[in-house]
């Protein structure tokens, strides 16, 4: 399994800090274990940067791994055949590797998603072993940057650098990660989440073939870009925003359903149109804009990819802001409809356009209606910019990322 340097994984300023971290990683391994490790992995966050609310409709999404990751100092356990995993913060999780029982009270639990990668190893015909680890992420829980992933995709990584010679490819763990989450943890999530974290960089997922998505990876150098990706945390409350989040799939699916069809991916913006009188009465207003910004944002992130293949990234900064704009007057997920008194997220887009003036993008960043926002930052406005989201949503609420050229990696020290 090919190992990466420190600076081919961090950006220039970040890898002296990076190195004390690891350090500290394999110091607390030794304390915990009583051995060195003998092997360091990590698996980034990730960030959705086109295609809001795409995927559940069979649509296309442009994601990016992100600078924030989880790292793991770690040893083999081969006399045991149990992994054993310590992540800082939190229990120690043992897991042994023999038992691929489903546990219905492990669900929702990281000792789940350690069995389901497991099983999900030995399911796809790979080898699987024990090993123990010291884990500790800068991941931010509840920020979009889907934690939860990363740590998927670090246990797979692990389990193909140990035990499987580096064969298994990222996109294979990142299915086998879905096949954790939602088999072992109890979430149905989508693949996007674990294909941005294992594959890292730029990619671009089509989803037309739900068993059989197309990835493929943009080639872009973001350190080049002369900006940075912030996402700035309105600290939103997301408790009781099931049904608004629930409501977006369910009212694509209606239109689709009204043509016959499953999603909408099955049917063309032109039928829509054509036929939108008769949807609008079957169906809702609101039901017809959130599938005209599914065909216009599905649309849009063949068009982002392009101007980052190019090199283009002003003509890549107008398709965000365009759908950024999408999501607010279409898709409709800035803010709750049952709580019109809290909008965070409108507030914020408000204040990074009066920010960024004619530079720069934003949007909502992920499921919306609390959470977070996306914006990229022209470098020479970042600590004007920074300053001004703080001032609103508190200190320490605008985290400065980069986008990370590699996902779920070894790290050679």
């Amino acid at each position: 399994m090919k190992k990466y340097t420190l600076d081919e994984v961090y950006t220039a300023d970040m890898t002296a800090f990076q190195r004390e971290r690891y350090n500290r990683v394999a110091d607390e391994f030794e304390k915990l274990f009583g051995e060195k490790p003998t092997a360091f992995f990590s698996a980034p966050g990730r960030t959705e940067v086109g295609g809001n609310h795409t995927d559940h409709n069979f649509g296309c999404v442009l994601a990016a791994g992100v600078s924030l990751d989880v790292i793991a100092a770690v040893a083999p356990d081969n006399e045991e055949n149990v992994i054993t995993i310590k992540s800082e913060g939190f229990p120690m999780d043992t897991v042994n590797v023999d038992d691929d029982t489903i546990y219905e009270e492990q669900k929702n639990t990281s000792a789940a998603l350690i069995r389901g990668m497991s099983a999900g190893f030995k399911k796809n015909g790979h080898n699987a072993g024990g090993f123990k680890a010291y884990a500790t992420s800068n991941v931010l829980k509840g920020s979009g940057l889907s934690s939860s992933a990363a740590y998927e995709v670090l246990i797979g990584t692990i389990l193909n650098g140990l035990y499987n010679e580096g064969e298994v490819s990222a996109v294979e763990i990142a299915q086998i990660a879905q096949f954790a989450e939602n088999v072992y943890f109890g979430k149905p999530s989508g693949l996007m989440d674990q294909m941005a974290s294992s594959v890292g960089g730029f990619i671009t997922i089509d989803f037309a073939d739900e068993k059989h998505p197309v990835i493929d990876s943009v080639k872009f150098d973001f350190t080049k870009s002369g900006h940075a990706l912030c996402i700035v945390d309105t600290k939103g409350n997301h408790a009781d925003l099931t049904p608004e989040y629930a409501a977006i799939p369910a009212e694509m699916k209606s239109v689709a359903a009204f043509f016959g069809k499953k999603v909408l991916r099955e049917i063309t913006k032109e039928q829509l149109l054509e036929n939108i009188c008769a949807v609008r009465e079957k169906c809702s207003d609101r039901a017809v804009l959130r599938a005209l910004h599914f065909f216009d944002d599905n649309e849009r992130v063949g068009k982002e990819a392009s101007a980052l293949s190019d090199g283009d990234f002003d003509a890549f900064l107008s398709l965000i802001n365009e759908s950024g704009d999408s999501s607010f007057k279409y898709l409709q997920n800035i803010y709750a409809s049952s709580a019109p008194n809290e909008q965070g997220l409108s507030l914020a887009l408000y204040l990074a356009k009066q920010a960024l003036g004619s530079e720069g993008a934003c949007r909502v960043h992920g499921g919306g209606f609390a959470g977070t926002i996306q914006a990229f930052v022209p470098e020479k406005k970042l600590e004007a910019f920074k300053d001004e989201m703080e001032r609103v949503f508190g200190e320490g609420s605008c985290y400065v990322l980069s986008i990370r050229p590699v996902g779920g990696v070894q790290i050679d020290l």
